[in-house]
């Protein structure tokens, strides 16, 4: 089931429910995740994203909350890159670097949705065309997004995009998850995976140094689950660059599944993660401060953990990282599911 709630200034809230009653709602200006409910181990629903109190807030949204990203998702070093022979000057948006499409990307902008109904699934089709030479950008970028909220549980976000130029491009959502339920503990009390051999080292810009690191480094290493807590309190100094926290790329192992998860043993949820992204960003949410009025409660450091599924920006600068660039020819489509149940 789905339902449209009008808001001001063209605003639309969507709130997809399954026979489950797990509960999904997205705003249509950004195509932002605004709650998501889902069962605990007694069968209590809770939200487990963070999402500000007030809807107003997320016209600003500086922490992307729940936001789609594009055209890139992560920080483009210097806000330029070259392409067949020609350079290209995009928008800086943090310090001297470009970062998650700008301050004009995807989750600054009113996208058109169409709910479906189909095969016992509910969903929302997303749709944008991003001009020319918008954010400095070439082409013009057609961009499909697809929710769907399955009756086993499970969210899957299926990106699509065709261009007419060549063009740098890999989309993702920014959600923070916490899997406590109404935001009740920090992620530090949670554990995470991500199957990955090899993650990237970071300078003090927190942009990529070109260089790919061996996860068997004990903190890097969360190819089983590993409670987070172990990860802050423990010095490394690419742990301080990124705000005693991890901001850093993975690079998905290739025959891995599932691809990362969350658990949180208090409340039994799980998380599993599958997609056919090269790798992620995961990012603890060492930015975070008391500063935010969420849904629940005031944010604070910790208080939730982004999957950010993609190719990575480094690719533009250095080699060794998956290519992100489209061309005419080409349909980028990639899909990430998330998967709940408990234990």
């Amino acid at each position: 089931m789905t339902e449209k709630t009008a808001l001001q200034d063209g605003w639309e809230l969507y709130t997809v429910t399954n026979n489950k009653g797990m509960r999904l709602e997205v705003l249509n200006f950004g195509g932002i995740i605004t709650s998501l409910e889902v069962p605990d181990k007694d069968g209590n629903l809770e939200n487990i994203v963070l999402g500000y109190r007030e809807l107003q807030d997320y016209k600003d949204n500086p922490n992307y909350f729940g936001a789609l990203i594009g055209r890139v998702a992560g920080r483009i070093q210097d806000s330029e890159f070259e392409l067949s022979g020609d350079s290209f000057q995009l928008k800086a948006n943090e310090g001297k670097h470009h970062l998650h499409g700008g301050p004009e990307g995807f989750h600054q902008v009113l996208w058109e949705v169409e709910p479906f109904e189909e095969n016992q699934t509910n969903g929302l089709r997303l749709s944008y065309t991003s001009k020319d030479g918008e954010g400095g950008y070439p082409g013009n970028l057609t961009v499909n997004v697809t929710y769907t909220l399955t009756e086993d549980n499970k969210l899957v976000i299926l990106y699509e995009a065709t261009t007419d130029k060549a063009t740098p491009v890999t989309l993702t959502n920014h959600t923070y998850f916490n899997l406590s339920g109404d935001l009740k503990r920090t992620v530090a009390t949670q554990q995470a995976m991500v199957a990955s051999d090899l993650y990237t080292e970071l300078d003090e810009e927190l942009i990529s140094t070109g260089r790919l690191l061996d996860t068997t480094d004990f903190l890097f290493d969360l190819r089983s689950f590993k409670p987070l807590q172990e990860v802050f309190s423990t010095p490394h100094d690419q742990l301080r660059i990124a705000g005693e926290g991890i901001d850093h790329y993975f690079l998905f192992s290739s025959n891995e599944k599932p691809k990362a998860g969350l658990y949180d043993p208090e409340s039994g949820r799980l998380m599993t993660i599958e997609s056919n992204q090269p790798g992620l960003v995961l990012y603890t949410g060492n930015g975070l401060d008391d500063s935010l009025e969420l849904k629940e409660r005031k944010s604070e450091k910790y208080l939730g953990i982004c999957f950010e599924t993609q190719a990575f920006p480094a690719g533009l600068h250095h080699d060794g990282f998956p290519d992100l660039i489209l061309k005419t020819d080409e349909t980028y489509r990639k899909e990430t599911s998330f998967s709940f149940s408990t234990k």
